[in-house]
């Protein structure tokens, strides 16, 4: 497993218990290397799902289409919620 920032741990931990609890994806199946749609069946729809469950995380930032353009993992999406999370809040 690829070693994660503390800010990173916790958007996997997150992200981890939105899996867990919204999607019923069994604990031991989540790791960085799950693909979205092979390994969780997640599609797109349940990605924009997925997004709506960590606004309150995010603050006044958003989350674009384009930012999630390349996510194919789990891992993908840990690194590109860090991204949106390093942005200024917007007003």
């Amino acid at each position: 497993m690829t070693e994660l920032s503390p800010s990173e741990q916790r958007i996997y931990e997150i992200l981890s218990e939105i899996l867990v609890n919204d999607f019923e994806i069994p604990a031991e199946k989540i790791a960085l290397d799950a693909r979205l749609y092979e390994d969780f069946d997640i599609d797109s729809i349940d990605a924009v799902d997925m997004i709506v469950q960590l606004k309150p995380h995010l603050g006044n930032r958003r989350v674009t289409p384009q930012d999630f353009k390349t996510v194919r993992t789990l891992g993908d999406v840990v690194t590109v919620i860090a991204r949106v999370l390093d942005r200024p809040e917007e007003e």
